[in-house]
């Protein structure tokens, strides 16, 4: 199954390198974020990746053009010459398009279109969201299902409170946000063609797309509660990188024993 990757933001709330980097090409451990999100997608047995790219493609066509399998593989030196005893990416196949500096993610889908046609289903993501979940399981509830969509749902992952205001004024009550009875948007889609239907040129996935087939009971959610992270500033990725340098690591499942 096809895996549509939108590599192309800015990255506005994590700075700290090249001006020009995709928030995507940030590092965790020696591997950029694009590179465990598509292991991910690899370890479930999908590695047709379509990679929508943007702001700072360089940095992500440079970094597979000119990948280093020994960075995360072990391998024997011999004579000078290198002799790997696993592969990272040797079975994957990756397209590489260009779909605009400024494109919204919905106009980034629309533009690799041509791309999925001709597929019965396939997936999504915004290259920068990391889980355990067991995507396995997300795709066979949507294959058995009538709907157009899918939608990882997770619990709010913010640490604020919510308070409760009683008429006079007073505090009725405080409840930690990630315990109320709600849901977000977890970032992983399974799709079905018929969804750029409801996409319009310049159009919004979520806003629009998925917005409008949730309204005709065309979109299935799919709750999860166990490990997801999104990384979208600095010190997520700090914290992320903090649980990759301990070992603790629920995002590679591919991993066994030692990880790299």
């Amino acid at each position: 199954m096809k895996v549509v990757l939108f590599c192309g933001g800015y990255g506005m709330r994590m700075r700290g390198g090249p001006d020009d980097l995709p928030k995507p090409m940030q590092r965790l451990g020696p591997r950029p974020l694009l590179w465990h999100v598509m292991r991910y997608y690899a370890h479930f047995g999908h590695r047709d990746f379509v990679l929508c790219l943007g702001h700072g493609a360089k940095h992500i066509t440079d970094f597979f053009l000119n990948y280093n399998e020994t960075e995360s593989n072990d391998f024997v030196l011999r004579g000078g010459k290198v002799e790997l005893l696993s592969s990272d990416i040797s079975d994957w196949t990756i397209t590489f398009a260009h779909t605009g500096v400024e494109s919204s993610i919905g106009e980034r889908l629309r533009r690799v279109r041509h791309l999925v046609e001709g597929e019965e289903m396939f997936l999504a993501n915004y290259a920068d969201v990391l889980t355990d979940a067991p995507l396995d399981k997300m795709i066979d509830r949507f294959a058995a299902s009538d709907a157009v969509a899918a939608m990882m749902a997770v619990p709010p992952q913010e640490s604020f409170h919510c308070v409760e205001l009683a008429e006079d004024g007073m505090a009725a009550s405080i409840t930690p946000v990630s315990t109320m009875p709600i849901w977000e948007n977890g970032g992983f889609f399974v799709l079905r063609p018929e969804v750029f239907e409801h996409i319009p040129e310049d159009g919004c996935l979520v806003e629009d797309g998925c917005a409008e087939l949730a309204k005709r009971g065309q979109l299935m959610a799919y709750p999860y509660r166990g490990f997801w992270h999104a990384v979208d500033t600095l010190k997520e990725r700090s914290a992320l990188e903090a649980r990759y340098r301990s070992g603790d690591r629920p995002w590679m499942p591919w991993v066994h024993g030692g990880a790299r």
